[in-house]
């Protein structure tokens, strides 16, 4: 089935062309757009986070808005809305919604809005809505909320740049807008509107020329959800814009292109004697060695009891746990002899044990195969928690372990009041070497090649510890980069606990000591954890020495799984300018592990001193390799898109913190993946 994308506007919202609609995306969808007409660009990322409500994130570059100001009059904005449908069209009435436009930027596109949809027929939809702040900038009245209280006469100005204009909502003047879009064909639509946008700044600047209220706009949609439109605004300006509409939830390569796993046998491949003998139980080790080595699963312990099979193993290669539990099922199947019916299959990270899925190869045989097969599977596994480190038929081979990679890498950095993304590239060097289970010695290393990161002119002017501000002169005054070597220890104090400990130079700003502690039962939503660090700031050259400042940080934080692929963590503690605070984050994860979430972070430092922007906030996107590949791979491209980072509500950045190193071998997570433990 085609995916017909919605008309997307120039703000990359559902809507006409500058004017929005009531309708929304599809559930989980996303949305990139790229507008550009004269001397203005939009660039927005919107997420359709629930059925009825949707958030944006826009860069704006508007080129000679403010001729006297700095970057020669160019502006570079950033802002956030919300939309929020109210009634879902039917055949007697439109659809309806609200929605906030830049609530926390610098005002340049401030408004809310009003509006109702309506299909007339198959081909034709009109809109009409109420705008408020920049969407009455023409034919503008009374605001009628006025009979309920006089404050919504006048609309007060935003008096600070990245605080919540709450109290500007809804207030002032009111203009009305509207339009409609017309089918041509399945993939041709037109678009006109009246625009109750003047664009009175800009006009002011002389950045547009407008002469009409009226937008027109022709929209061609391709496959799989992109979308090209060519517009002219104000009458005598004309544009042009690019969408692309996606749904994360769905691969590009349907099925994947990893290899069929080996079918479910009753007899093994080969013969054994009694597994008393230890010669027997050495070949019968050294098969499953090496069977569960071509599904990139690695034996770390192997024991018979009776008609029972207990295995431990670590998963190198598939992102989506329960198939790595299937597969490690399907090659204990075809090494065994039938009598063993009971498998145990003890996940672990690094060496130390997470949780035990027992199965029984009857059950996976007589499933295979079956429509619901993988759902009554899961009906009649055991999903427990495994808290000791158990090392006995442990191969071999199974420690010391040593691993490395070298790789090209690409270091991002956004939102530089001079340059709206700068990048460094160069080749990265990674190294794990663990000489016992649950003890890593790592490092990263990296070399710049390439890039413009150091090119960045524009110092700190922070009046708090400059524990992040000062990143470009990390970027100006190194070159080969050590941003990782550390001793790591992952044990286990209990059942249900979890352990850490780090020392070393943590990250590339910051050496010293980290220690945490998690609670996650097994099958509990939620996980309450514990960390306390001391840390110290490490030369800008990114080597081995260190700075004079030093800090004790730490939080608590509780995890809360609220099911439907979303969870939630609160973080409480204080953070390395020596502020105290909390941090919320809530995101949205699909059971192939794309996932896109939001934070934001208050502490007793006032607005005022944080500096530009308030107080920190931004987005999260993490994509599997395997999205884009369609092999399954355990690597994952992750990056954090703030407006800006200051010192404020700055914490270390630790690797391997222990949610995420243990939630997807849980029984929620693993229960959620359930589906492709037959693939």
């Amino acid at each position: 089935m085609q995916l017909r994308a919605e008309t997307l506007s120039t703000f990359g919202t559902p809507g006409l062309i500058d004017m929005p609609t009531a309708v929304v995306l599809p559930d989980g969808h996303v949305a990139i757009t790229a507008s550009t007409f004269e001397n203005n660009q939009r660039h927005t990322l919107t997420f359709q986070v629930l059925p009825r409500v949707y958030g944006s994130f826009r860069y704006s570059i508007l080129r000679d808005l403010v001729p006297t100001g700095p970057n020669g009059g160019d502006v570079f904005d950033r802002s956030f809305d919300v939309h929020v449908q109210l009634l879902e069209e039917r055949p007697n009435r439109p659809a309806l919604a609200f929605g906030l436009r830049d609530i926390a930027g610098t005002s340049i596109f401030s408004s809310e809005y009003v509006v109702a949809t309506k299909s007339l027929g198959p081909n034709l939809r009109v809109t009409g809505g109420f705008g408020w702040g920049r969407l009455a900038q023409r034919g503008s009245f009374s605001n009628p909320l006025g009979v309920l209280s006089s404050g919504f006469d006048t609309r007060a100005p935003r008096a600070t740049t990245g605080q919540l204009a709450v109290d500007s909502f809804f207030q002032g003047p009111v203009a009305f807008f509207g339009g409609a879009e017309l089918r041509l064909s399945d993939r041709l639509s037109l678009q006109f509107e009246y625009s109750s946008d003047a664009y009175d700044r800009e006009r002011a600047a002389g950045n547009i020329d407008i002469d009409s209220p009226v937008n027109i706009g022709l929209t061609y949609q391709f496959d799989q959800g992109a979308q090209l439109r060519g517009y002219v605004v104000g009458g005598t300006t004309l544009a042009l814009q690019f969408s692309y509409l996606f749904d994360p939830a769905k691969r590009p390569v349907p099925g994947g292109r990893d290899k069929a796993p080996v079918p479910f046998s009753s007899s093994a491949v080969s013969s054994f004697g009694d597994f008393d003998d230890p010669t027997t139980r050495e070949k019968a080790q050294a098969q499953l060695f090496k069977q569960l080595d071509q599904e990139g699963l690695t034996l770390q312990g192997f024991k018979i009891q009776g008609g029972r099979a207990l295995v431990r193993v670590e998963n190198r290669r598939w992102d989506v746990e329960a198939q790595a539990v299937g597969r490690a099922a399907r090659r204990l199947a075809k090494v065994l002899p039938a009598q063993i019916d009971v498998f145990e299959i003890t996940v672990q990270r690094r060496g130390t044990p997470i949780s035990t899925i027992t199965l029984n190869r009857s059950d996976l045989k007589e499933l295979e195969r079956h429509y619901d097969g993988p759902w009554r599977s899961l009906t009649r596994a055991r999903i427990a928690d495994e808290h000791r480190v158990d090392q006995a038929g442990e191969p071999k081979s199974a420690f010391p372990v040593f691993d490395y990679s070298v790789g090209p890498y690409v270091a991002l950095s956004f939102f530089d009041p001079d340059q709206p993304v700068r990048a460094d590239a160069g080749i990265q060097v990674n190294a794990d070497y663990r000489p016992s289970p649950g003890l890593t010695f790592s490092g990263v290393f990296r070399q710049p090649l390439v890039g413009n990161i150091d090119d960045a002119t524009r110092m700190s002017d922070s009046v708090l510890p400059r524990v992040r501000s000062d990143a470009v002169l990390f970027a100006q005054q190194s070159n080969f980069e050590i941003n990782e070597l550390t001793a790591e220890y992952l044990f286990r104090p209990g059942a249900d606990l979890f352990g850490r400990i780090t020392a070393g130079y943590l990250e590339s700003m910051f050496g010293g000591v980290s220690a945490e502690l998690l609670w996650f039962p097994i099958e509990s939503r939620l996980a309450l954890g514990a960390e306390l660090n001391y840390a110290r700031q490490r030369d800008f050259d990114m080597l081995l020495g260190f700075q004079d400042y030093d800090v004790l940080t730490g939080h608590g934080s509780v995890y809360y799984d609220l099911g439907h692929g979303f969870t939630t963590q609160l973080d409480v503690g204080r953070y390395l300018a020596g502020d105290w605070g909390a941090t919320f984050s809530l995101a949205r994860e699909f059971n192939n592990g794309f996932k896109i979430g939001g934070f934001f972070t208050l502490t007793d430092v006032p607005f005022s001193e944080f500096g530009e922007g308030s107080f920190d906030r931004g987005i999260t996107v993490e994509i599997p390799i395997s999205w884009f590949t369609g092999r399954s791979s355990r690597r994952t491209f992750r990056q954090v898109i703030r407006p800006l980072q200051r010192d404020g509500g700055a914490r270390l950045n630790v690797s391997n913190r222990l949610y995420e190193a243990t939630r997807d071998y849980r029984a929620q997570r693993l229960s959620a993946g359930w589906g492709r433990v037959f693939r």
